[in-house]
């Protein structure tokens, strides 16, 4: 058997706001009951007062009492008179002993008062509510005086409690014919109001509801990408634990601007923006994050929902893979020319010029190991070494001449555990993609790298012959995007800025200034101790002179298309 399904949490509201209107509609008609019924008791009592006090001081009442054989004979007619027009229901009019001579059933004249009159034999006036022969009345009996002062006879007039109810009754009708309306006015506002409810909750009840928000926050805080929520104002209205992850913000986030979180500027512009951003790439203090949004309208309130996925190891990974696609695009190039070398030494054989044959492949072979030999020598780190014979050969097939400095000198074991080598090849390779690309076309297409440990930092410079930076644009280039060449198909100008993080990460310094050959100079230190917490950016130093380094130094080794890809003309 089905259980019936629970009532919504529009109806239990609706049937919950229509009980308290009945209640407080009921308690009002209660209340208005009593006070109108106290109410009329009270004029009630006034009433009769004024009819007996009036028919006491009668000097015809007082007449017929005192001289007449049969008072009731006038009396009656009187009494019947004075009841008539002030509204009371009797007007009993007897001699001291309470032997009434008026009442408005004959058959009762002559027969003793039912009720008190001692207090008004002493000349006092009193009310009382008391059931005689017309039933439970609310009577007042007041003295007749003779000229004399003296007690000659009593009045009592009353108005029946069946009155008194009838006329409360009439009010409390008109009370109940208002409550009516007020509790169909109450309820169809209620319903009104509770049918938008039940709109906006799509007819759920509180348990589906409730339900609803225990598997929307798993589900919020249980994903990995980031996930905010901006109202109209831009302010955070919704966060998950993902978003405050790669955003580097706290639990105090909720409330508060977007402009108030700290968060670098061109990411704030993208999360400011009106229109919507699609899959476009930022950098926070030590990440990088893939941003979606799309505004949100909702009942003419405007909002925006941010998504955020961290692309940081994705990002190393590529620029890893785009070093291992120069590399092996090199050794095919060099593969090509090895066969070329190759069929030249054949040919002299066959020309019968054999020691001219073995002078052309043993220079060959000492000019491809010279950099080879250099860098191994210098650099016992395995990731840099193959990281610059990578970029000397990638430089060598873009026409540029990669020089490693003679003063290059990194032993192994000089790099501590704690700066990572895939930092190293994220600093060190996209400033010579840098380099490379500013070198081309130069008159001396040419880049220098020097890696060594200086002190208790490891110091690695890149610099290039290239057209150099203006100094407007000195802080310019390590932000996203910015860039002097055309944005290719992936976007352009993010390498610097990987750099800047990257070095941030590790605590270190970066340093831009001008070469002597007029181009730039990159410097970066990395702390070989301890890695102090990372800042948003780190410490960008530029400077204009020439003298940081030199670009050309004489015992430097060159990579040229003789030493990088053997190729030579014979």
């Amino acid at each position: 058997m089905r259980l019936p399904r629970p009532r919504s949490l529009a109806g239990q509201l609706f049937a919950m706001q229509a009980v308290l209107v009945a209640v407080v509609v009921a308690g009002c008609a209660l209340f208005t009951y009593v006070s109108d019924r106290g109410q009329a008791e009270t004029a009630a009592r006034r009433q009769a007062t004024a009819a007996a006090t009036a028919v006491a001081d009668a000097g015809s009442v007082r007449e017929a009492i005192m001289e007449s054989a049969d008072p009731t004979v006038s009396l009656q007619p009187y009494a019947t008179d004075v009841q008539r027009h002030t509204g009371v229901d009797f007007v009993t009019i007897m001699d001291t002993n309470g032997i009434r001579w008026t009442h408005p059933d004959r058959h009762q004249i002559g027969e003793r008062f039912l009720g008190h009159i001692g207090p008004a034999l002493k000349g006092e006036t009193f009310s009382e509510t008391y059931t005689g022969t017309l039933g439970a009345s609310v009577r007042v009996v007041t003295p007749v005086y003779d000229g004399g002062g003296r007690v000659v006879g009593l009045v009592s007039a009353g108005i029946t409690i069946d009155e008194i109810t009838e006329q409360a009754r009439g009010q409390v009708l008109a009370v109940a014919g208002v409550a009516l309306a007020a509790l169909v006015l109450g309820g169809i506002g209620t319903y009104v109001i509770n049918a938008r409810l039940r709109r906006h909750t799509h007819g759920m009840n509180a348990t589906e509801l409730s339900r609803m928000h225990a598997y929307h926050q798993a589900a919020l805080h249980a994903v990995r990408e980031g996930l905010v929520m901006l109202d109209g104002q831009r302010r955070v209205a919704l966060i998950n634990d993902g978003a405050r992850e790669l955003l580097g913000v706290g639990d105090d986030a909720v409330g508060r601007s977007v402009a108030e979180l700290g968060l670098p500027t061109p990411l704030t512009g993208a999360l400011l923006a009106a229109e919507p951003r699609v899959d476009e790439v930022h950098l926070t203090a030590d990440r990088v994050v893939v941003v979606n949004t799309s505004p949100v309208t909702s009942e003419n309130r405007r909002g925006t929902v941010v998504t955020l996925r961290d692309h940081t190891e994705l990002q190393s990974v590529m620029g890893e893979l785009d070093s291992e696609r120069g590399f092996t695009q090199a050794l095919r190039s060099q593969a090509h020319e090895a066969a070329n070398r190759l069929h030249t030494v054949v040919s002299l054989i066959e020309l019968g010029r054999a020691d001219e044959a073995v002078d052309f492949a043993t220079a060959e072979l000492e000019l491809a190991q010279a950099l080879t030999d250099q860098v191994v020598g210098a650099v016992s780190e395995p990731v840099l070494a193959a990281l610059l014979l990578g970029k000397a050969a990638q430089a060598n097939e873009h026409g540029v001449e990669l020089v490693v400095s003679a003063d290059t000198r990194i032993d192994d074991g000089l790099l501590p555990q704690t700066l990572p080598a895939r930092d190293l090849v994220t600093v060190l390779g996209n400033l010579i993609d840098n380099a490379v690309d500013a070198a081309q076309g130069s008159p001396r297409a040419r880049v220098t790298v020097t890696a060594r440990a200086e002190g208790d930092a490891l110091l690695l410079r890149v610099a290039d012959s290239g057209p150099g930076v203006e100094p407007e644009h000195a802080d310019a280039v390590f932000e996203r995007g910015w860039s002097t060449k055309p944005a290719g198909p992936h976007g352009r100008g993010l390498g610097l800025a990987l750099v800047r993080q990257a070095v941030a990460r590790g605590g270190g310094t970066l340093e831009l200034a001008g070469a002597a050959e007029g181009g730039a100079v990159f410097t970066v230190a990395l702390p070989l101790g301890a890695v102090p917490s990372p800042r948003t950016a780190p410490d960008v130093t530029t400077t204009t002179d020439a003298t940081t380094t030199d670009a050309t130094p004489t015992d430097a080794v060159p990579t040229d298309a003789a030493t990088t890809s053997g190729k030579r003309t014979p």
